[in-house]
């Protein structure tokens, strides 16, 4: 039997199991009325409630993953924008363009985007600071896109080396659009396969905790409160958590 201080979704459904295995073992003596508390629908209710918290994991992974991506991606942005500044200076540029140049590097030096997003537990609530983690890489984008217009206009702007040339910048650019831009889709995953979780383990009437409720309540009721068969149940905890 588990323990009644285990808690957590993964328990809630552990727990589902020992209570399905319980009521299948006292045999034709389980015969509820109500349809969603006879054997085979419980079975397809754990069925689904364990897909669901796999999927957690799997969409929470591809998160973790899109964000470490992104993070490796812009790591040396900052860096390199000063590199690139650095270069129009020994070019033929104005003052002026110098100068355009330079404003948007400040504006990336002075943005620093948040790296406390990821939710390094699945079964935690999804991370509240998506909005602003993403508001800061597009502004850091944004700005990245300004300093290399600014080198596109300069036609004395010609580096030899690879990762300064503007068509190696072009690409930078995309790719971080496109990793920015993935995290973000991941997040929507991870925070869409919680609600079906959710819905699975904890709907009013239909989810699992209160199915399992109700199963214990029947087999109270059928073998009564002092009964052996209810001591095997009484015990086995079901929680609704908090997401």
């Amino acid at each position: 039997m588990a323990s009644t201080s285990e808690t957590g979704h993964a328990k809630n459904v552990a727990n589902f199991q020992d209570l399905i295995a319980f009521v299948t073992g006292y045999g034709a003596t389980y015969n509820p009325s109500k349809n969603t508390l006879k054997i085979p629908q419980l079975i397809t209710l754990q069925t689904s409630s364990q897909a669901n918290l796999a999927d957690v994991v799997t969409k929470n992974t591809a998160y973790n993953n899109s964000v470490n991506n992104r993070l490796i991606a812009f790591s040396n942005l900052k860096s390199l924008s000063t590199r690139l500044v650095n270069a129009l200076e020994t070019t033929d540029s104005t003052k002026e363009k110098v100068n355009d140049a330079k404003g948007f590097n400040r504006k990336l030096q002075g943005k620093r985007a948040s790296t406390s997003v990821t939710p390094t537990d699945p079964g935690t609530p999804a991370p509240t600071t998506i909005s602003a983690s993403q508001q800061s890489f597009d502004q850091q984008i944004q700005h990245f896109a300004g300093l290399v217009s600014v080198l596109q206009s300069e036609t004395s702007y010609t580096p030899n080396e690879n990762e300064l040339k503007v068509i190696t910048l072009i690409a930078k650019q995309t790719d971080l659009t496109a990793k920015n831009n993935a995290v973000a889709t991941a997040y929507t995953g991870v925070s869409n396969s919680r609600i079906f979780r959710d819905k699975t383990l904890y709907e009013v009437n239909i989810g699992l905790v209160d199915i399992a409720t109700e199963v214990k309540k029947y087999i109270k009721s059928v073998f009564g409160a002092l009964s052996p068969e209810f001591a095997q149940v009484k015990g086995i905890e079901f929680k609704k958590i908090r997401t």
